[in-house]
C-alpha cells in the first residue's frame, strides 16, 4: 500500500467528488443530519437533562451560596430563576440545529466568516478538553470510594509515584474511570441518548435514596435550613445576583453546545419545551438535595460538607457492611453520572470541534477519543493542585463563551431573522455569502472583542488583581452584559454596514428562484416563499448543501 492510498484510508466519511478545499470545511458528522440520524424525541431531551442535573457540581453550584451567607431559600430561589433563564438560552442557540441540522462549528461560520469561525471552535475545543480531564477526576474519585466500600485497606496502597500530586491508589481510580468511559465514546451521538435513559432513572433514585439516608442518619434535615442569611443590604443583594450568575456559568459551555444535540431532534419542536421546562425543574430539585445532604452532614460529622463524595466517604468511617454496600451503589451511579456528564458537556463537543478543524480525518467518534487522550495526559490532579482558583479561571471563561453565544444569536436573529444558506456555509469560495474580509467576518470579531472588553478588569479582579468595585459589581453579571453588548455591537455594525443575505434579500426572492436553489419542485407555485420552507424541508431526503430557509 502506498502512501497516497494509507491516507487515503485515514480519511473519514464524507460525499464523494469533493475538492481539496471543501474537505476542509465538511464530513459525514458536520453535514446537516439526514432523516434517518434525527432519532433524539421530546422525551430523549428530557431524559438528557434529568440526567445531567444529577451531577457533583450541580451540589456544589447551590452550596457556594449558602457559604457566602445566603439563606437556602435564597439559594434555592436563584436556582429556579437562574436555571429557567439558562433553559431561555438554551432554547434560543439550540433552535440553529433543529431547524438547519447543523453542529455549532458549522452555525458560527455564518456570524464570524468561513476561516473565521475555526476561533471560537478552539476556544471550545481547548475548553472541552480541560474540563473532560477535571470531570473524569471527579469521576475517579467516585471510583474511590467504590472500592473503598469493597476494600478498605486500599487507602493503604503504597504510593509508587511520591511528590506528583497524586497517588497510585488516586491514580488508579482515575484511569479505571477514563479506561471504563472509553466504549461510550464509540457510539454517535444519535445512539447514546440511551444511556441518558438510564441514567435518568438511576441517578434520581439514587439522590432520594442518598437524601433519605441522611436524613435518618442526622436524625433531622440540620441547621442550616433554620439558619437565616448572614448577609445584609447591598452584600445581600450581590450575593444572590453572584448565585444566579453561578447557575450561568455552569451552562456557559452547554448553551452553545445544544446545536450539537438539537441537530438530531425528530422534529423542530422536539426540543423546546423538553429543554426549557426540563433544565429547571430537573437541577432545582437537584439543588434541594444536595442543600438538604449537606446540612444534615453538620450533625453527623460536626461540620459542613459541601460536596456529596465527601458525605459518602464519612459514611464509610466505622460503616458496617450495610452501609459499605449503600455507600458502593451510590458511587456507582455517581460514576455514571460523572461519565453522561462528561460526555454531554466534553467529549461530544470537543469531537465536533475537532472534526471542524480536520474534518478530512477527524470525526466525533475520533475528536472524543483524542479529547480523552488529552484529558488524561494533561494531569488535571496538577491542575487543581497548583492553584486554588483554578476552578475561577474555568468559571471567569465565562466571559469569552457569553460573548460568543451573543454575536451568534444576533446573527442568526436579528440580522438574518432565521434565514441562512447551506451551500455558502461549506464553501471556501469568494461567492459565498459568509466569506466575509478573507474569510472573515470583521463585525463579528469586533462585537466579540467589545462583549470581552465590557467584563475584562472585572475577570482580572476574578483571578487576583485589584480591581475597582464597580468592574467586580459588571463582572458578577458577566454573562449578560457579555451576551447583551456582542448582541447590540453586532446588531449596530450590521446596521451600518450590512452583511450579505439577510432576511430582506430572501423576501426579494421568488418561489422559482427558492426552487432553484433548493434543487427541487415544492408544489407551493404562486405562494411566499416563506411559506414553502417547513413542508419541503420534510418532504425531500437528501438536503444536506441546498440552500433553503427556515
Amino acid at each position: 500500500m502506498g502512501f497516497k492510498d494509507f491516507v487515503k484510508k485515514l480519511e473519514t466519511k464524507h460525499q464523494p467528488g469533493l475538492t481539496s478545499s471543501q474537505l476542509f470545511l465538511q464530513n459525514y458528522d458536520l453535514q446537516p443530519v439526514e432523516p434517518e440520524r434525527r432519532q433524539w424525541g421530546f422525551w430523549n431531551f428530557v431524559a438528557f437533562w434529568v440526567a445531567d442535573s444529577f451531577n457533583i457540581n450541580t451540589w456544589q453550584i447551590a452550596a457556594t451560596g449558602v457559604a457566602d451567607g445566603l439563606a437556602w431559600w435564597h439559594v434555592w430561589l436563584t436556582v429556579w430563576f437562574g436555571y429557567a433563564t439558562v433553559g431561555i438560552f438554551i432554547t434560543l442557540i439550540g433552535r440553529i440545529g433543529a431547524v438547519y441540522k447543523i453542529p455549532f462549528p458549522v452555525a458560527s461560520r455564518s456570524a464570524f466568516g468561513i476561516s473565521g469561525s475555526y476561533w471560537p471552535v478552539i476556544n471550545r475545543a481547548v475548553m472541552a478538553c480541560v474540563w473532560y480531564g477535571v470531570q473524569a477526576w471527579l469521576g475517579g474519585q467516585c471510583v474511590q470510594l467504590m472500592i473503598l466500600a469493597i476494600w478498605p485497606q486500599a487507602k493503604n496502597m503504597h504510593n509508587g509515584i511520591p511528590n506528583s500530586g497524586t497517588t497510585t491508589f488516586e491514580f488508579m481510580c482515575f484511569f479505571l474511570f477514563c479506561l471504563g468511559s472509553l466504549p461510550a465514546l464509540w457510539f454517535p451521538v444519535e445512539k447514546i441518548r440511551h444511556l441518558f435513559t438510564v441514567k435518568s432513572y438511576l441517578v434520581p433514585i439514587a439522590g432520594i435514596a442518598f437524601l433519605i439516608w441522611t436524613i435518618k442518619k442526622a436524625g433531622g434535615i440540620g441547621p442550616i435550613v433554620h439558619q437565616p442569611a448572614t448577609l445584609e443590604g447591598s452584600d445581600l443583594a450581590w450575593a444572590v445576583v453572584k448565585s444566579f450568575m453561578n447557575c450561568l456559568a455552569n451552562f456557559a459551555a452547554l448553551i452553545i453546545n445544544d446545536p450539537d444535540f438539537t441537530r438530531f431532534s425528530t422534529t423542530r419542536k422536539s426540543y423546546v419545551w423538553s429543554q426549557a421546562l426540563t433544565i429547571p425543574i430537573g437541577f432545582a430539585l437537584t439543588s434541594f438535595i444536595g442543600i438538604i445532604v449537606s446540612s444534615s452532614s453538620t450533625l453527623i460529622v460536626g461540620e459542613t460538607l459541601w460536596s456529596p463524595l465527601a458525605v459518602l466517604g464519612a459514611f464509610l468511617n466505622n460503616g458496617s457492611g450495610g452501609a459499605r454496600t449503600g455507600v458502593f451503589l451510590i458511587s456507582f451511579v455517581f460514576t455514571l453520572a460523572q461519565l453522561g456528564t462528561n460526555i454531554a458537556a466534553n467529549s461530544i463537543s470537543a469531537g465536533t470541534d475537532l472534526t471542524a478543524l480536520f474534518p478530512r480525518f477527524f470525526n466525533i467518534r475520533r475528536g472524543s477519543y483524542l479529547c480523552a487522550m488529552i484529558g488524561l495526559a494533561m494531569c488535571p490532579w496538577k491542575l487543581l493542585e497548583s492553584s486554588n482558583q483554578f476552578t475561577t479561571y474555568l468559571s471567569a471563561y465565562t466571559v469569552f463563551l457569553s460573548s460568543i453565544a451573543g454575536v451568534i444569536t444576533s446573527d442568526y436573529y436579528i440580522v438574518r431573522r432565521g434565514y441562512l444558506s447551506m451551500s455558502d456555509l461549506y464553501s471556501f469560495d469568494k461567492a459565498s455569502v459568509y466569506m466575509g474580509t478573507y474569510g472573515f467576518s470583521w463585525r463579528g470579531f469586533a462585537a466579540y472583542i467589545a462583549g470581552i472588553l465590557i467584563n475584562v478588569i472585572g475577570f482580572a479582579g476574578a483571578v487576583g488583581a485589584d480591581v475597582p468595585i464597580g468592574a467586580t459589581y459588571v463582572y458578577n453579571l458577566s454573562y449578560f452584559t457579555g451576551f447583551i453588548v456582542a448582541m447590540l455591537v453586532y446588531y449596530v455594525l450590521c446596521k451600518i454596514w450590512p452583511p450579505r443575505l439577510t432576511k430582506d434579500e430572501w423576501s426579494e426572492l421568488s418561489v422559482e428562484e427558492v426552487e432553484e436553489a433548493l434543487g427541487f419542485s415544492t408544489g407551493y407555485e404562486g405562494q411566499n416563499p416563506d411559506d414553502i420552507i417547513d413542508d419541503s424541508i420534510e418532504k425531500k431526503d437528501n438536503i444536506s448543501l441546498k440552500v433553503y430557509s427556515a
